[in-house]
């Protein structure tokens, strides 16, 4: 990259924002670099409860309009990307400390209908006595809602968004840090770091500052601005345990304090719990689960399984870091998951644009509402066009998956249905091109368990994928499924310490 190349947008923040402006900014013409510190979707967008949802309970703080958006924009997302985003449907039993019975029909009534749902299934109720459902749980339950949202795996769509952004011509730099912006002569003079440590200055016409967590840091260390916006750091929490139902349905609990949490399937042996909601006082770099939050969560949802959730289950935590809009909320969980987009511009100045809050499943729609800023600046900016266009891999109809699934598995007969499943549930219609013209076990290249050569290779060409950690637990979650023999066997292949 030459010294003096300029773009007309350069985005912070390899993120599911930062990425999904970068696919709309790039779709309607603009040439876009997008910079990131660490790995795509190394922080919050890895983080989330892998929800494509409405929010229910926002309803409760009157955030219609951000209700309203997201409902829309479920079955939008489910179109655009059917291998990763798939619809579940939720359980919420009802007991004698909850609303009233008619309070909660009625919210779910509002829940159905403010989006204009075409595909999903409506809310019905459940007599928990003789449905399956009901099995698991505590015989105190008798009586539930059920509803529609949607799963998603959300390290995948930003890197979707990442690879869609880069195939209408931007340019995708992960590990490169945004150390120094300023503004000159009408454009942004921006200083990166690479992965080797090494220095580059390049030039853009507008900023966009989507860096999450740190995007206060960005204004005040960065761009330098003495009186950068608040944001309210709230961390997430998460554990994944042995799978404790079969069937493949939600729960959504209502817990003492007046929070939800959420049991969910996860990963074909597990089952996914979420999530906290606390105010983050440390560096969001590294966010980690603490005791009580497990506490928490497993007594939160012992308290509805007939069988005690408990640390034995455990078998995997995370933590993400939400970058809400200082509102002045005074609990954490009340703070605006709505996203604010502050433009800061003055006449013959560069402008910057600084993304706060937001959630995966408005992703779109903020990316939209970002450009709609920006307008005034390109006036040669196409008109949005993301609505009605899959991301990689999923360009066929949403009732297609098992149609499709079959008919990879009747042409790579020698890969186990699970793997074919697991292949398409990642790569949706790009299997084809990763498994092109391999016949036999031996043309997927060395075995890590159920990763292959072949795949790894793809991850690294295909997806930036540079590190095990990458590969096991951002590009897929095989850190859940490859034994410890397995993982070293991939860090040596990608060079790495096997002590790591």
């Amino acid at each position: 990259m030459n010294m003096a190349q300029a773009f007309d947008l350069l985005i912070i923040g390899g993120g599911v924002n930062g990425t999904g402006i970068a696919r709309d900014a790039a779709g309607r013409g603009l040439s876009v670099l997008l910079c990131e510190q660490g790995d795509l979707a190394s922080a919050t967008s890895s983080a989330s409860t892998k929800l494509i949802h409405g929010g229910l309970r926002y309803l409760e703080y009157y955030e219609f309009r951000l209700v309203h958006e997201a409902l829309a924009e479920r079955e939008v997302l489910l179109r655009a990307a059917p291998h990763i985003i798939w619809p579940l449907r939720f359980i919420l039993p009802h007991h004698d400390g909850m609303r009233p019975w008619p309070m909660i029909r009625l919210g779910l009534f509002l829940y159905d209908h403010l989006g204009g749902r075409k595909i999903l299934p409506g809310t019905r109720s459940l007599d928990l006595r003789s449905d399956p459902a009901g099995q698991p749980l505590n015989p105190r339950f008798t009586r539930a809602y059920e509803y529609s949202d949607c799963w998603v795996d959300d390290a995948r769509l930003v890197v979707l968004n990442a690879k869609a952004a880069a195939q209408k011509g931007a340019t995708i730099r992960p590990r490169t840090e945004c150390i120094a912006a300023r503004r000159v002569d009408g454009q942004w003079e921006v200083t990166l770091r690479g992965p080797g440590g090494g220095t580059e200055t390049v030039r853009a016409r507008a900023l966009v500052n989507a860096a999450g967590p740190w995007v206060s840091q960005v204004l005040g260390q960065v761009v330098g601005r003495s009186d950068p916006d608040r944001i309210r750091l709230v961390k997430g929490s998460h554990v994944v345990v042995d799978r404790l139902f079969d069937h493949d349905r939600c729960y959504i609990f209502q817990n003492a304090d007046g929070r939800i949490c959420f049991a969910i399937p996860y990963e074909q042996n597990f089952t996914l719990i979420g999530t906290t909601d606390l105010d983050q006082q440390t560096d969001p770099a590294k966010p980690v689960i603490s005791a009580a939050e497990v506490d928490y969560l497993l007594a939160a949802t012992s308290e509805y399984f007939k069988r005690p959730v408990t640390r034995a289950d455990v078998r995997w935590s995370y933590s993400g870091v939400r970058p809400l809009y200082d509102d002045g909320a005074s609990k954490a969980q009340e703070a605006t998951r709505d996203y604010v987009l502050k433009l800061d511009q003055r006449p013959g100045e560069a402008p910057l644009l600084s993304i706060f809050g937001g959630k995966i499943t408005t992703y779109r729609r903020l990316a939209e509402t970002a450009l709609e800023k920006l307008q005034p600046f390109f006036s040669a900016m196409g008109r949005p066009w993301t609505e009605a266009a899959a991301l990689p891999g999923g360009d066929f109809p949403h009732d297609e998956v098992a149609r499709r699934m079959a008919d990879l598995a009747r042409r790579y007969s020698f890969l186990p249905p699970h793997t074919i499943e697991r292949l398409f549930r990642a790569y949706g219609t790009e299997t084809d091109r990763l498994l092109s013209d391999a016949r036999f076990a031996q043309d997927m290249g060395r075995s890590f368990g159920s990763l292959s050569e072949r795949e790894v290779d793809w991850l690294k060409r295909e997806e930036w994928a540079m590190t095990a950690d990458d590969i096991l637990w951002r590009r897929s979650k095989l850190g859940l499924h490859l034994s410890a023999t397995e993982q070293q066997d991939l860090r040596r292949h990608l060079g790495e310490e096997t002590e790591n």
